[in-house]
Order: structure tokens, then C-alpha cells, then sequence
């Protein structure tokens, strides 16, 4: 059975987010590892952020920076993306109808253009 704790779910396998954060930043790292040609970076900066928006929901946020001339899109990307298959892997055991429903860029400088999303 779950429970939550100061805004964490805790199982057996431990905390969720704090799990789910940290293999999100993890993720982020090795972009250049994971995706074919997509160049490896020292990302200087890197923060996921997991928010409950209601009973069944969270909001998973994946932010990355470096002083470059690329833009670091595709490892925030990848940041949240294994952050929320983290949450899945912990969950799993309390329910399969967990659903991933979209990932998507919000905003992105640096580069060749900058994005904002809506």
C-alpha cells in the first residue's frame, strides 16, 4: 500500500520522487549515451522537480543549463522522461494503469532558436 509523506509516495522499494528525481538527473548526464548522435555535454546545471496536482496526477519538470552554444533540450527531455518511467517502476506493484501521458518541451535559449511553448 502507498503512503505519502510530506509530499513524497513511499513504497517498498523507498521514496518515489526522491528516486525518480535522482535518476532523472542521472538520465540527463548520459544523453549523449543514450540517444544516437546526440553529443555527450557537462551539463552545469540540472533539477527535476516531481509536484502532485491532485490525487492522480503528477507533474514531473526536468530543467538543464550549460555555458555553451547548444541548447541542452534534448537532455531535459530524457531528465524527465526516466523520471517519470522511475515513478512507474516504483508504483507497479500497486497498479499497471499508470499512464505517461505526454512529454514536451515548455521553453528552451541557447542553441539555434529559442522555443516557448504554450
Amino acid at each position: 500500500m502507498q503512503k505519502f509523506a510530506e509530499d513524497d509516495i513511499q513504497t517498498k522499494k523507498g521514496s518515489v520522487f526522491q528516486t525518480a528525481i535522482i535518476a532523472g538527473i542521472m538520465a540527463a548526464k548520459k544523453t549523449g549515451e543514450l540517444i544516437p548522435l546526440c553529443h555527450p555535454l557537462g551539463l552545469e546545471n540540472c533539477h527535476v522537480s516531481i509536484q502532485v496536482e491532485n490525487e492522480n496526477e503528477l507533474h514531473i519538470e526536468c530543467t538543464a543549463s550549460i555555458t555553451a552554444k547548444t541548447g541542452v533540450e534534448m537532455e531535459a527531455l530524457v531528465g524527465a522522461s526516466i523520471a517519470a518511467l522511475t515513478v512507474y517502476d516504483m508504483c507497479k506493484a500497486l497498479s499497471h494503469n499508470i499512464i505517461i501521458k505526454e512529454t514536451k518541451l515548455l521553453r528552451k535559449t541557447g542553441g539555434k532558436n529559442d522555443f516557448a511553448g504554450t
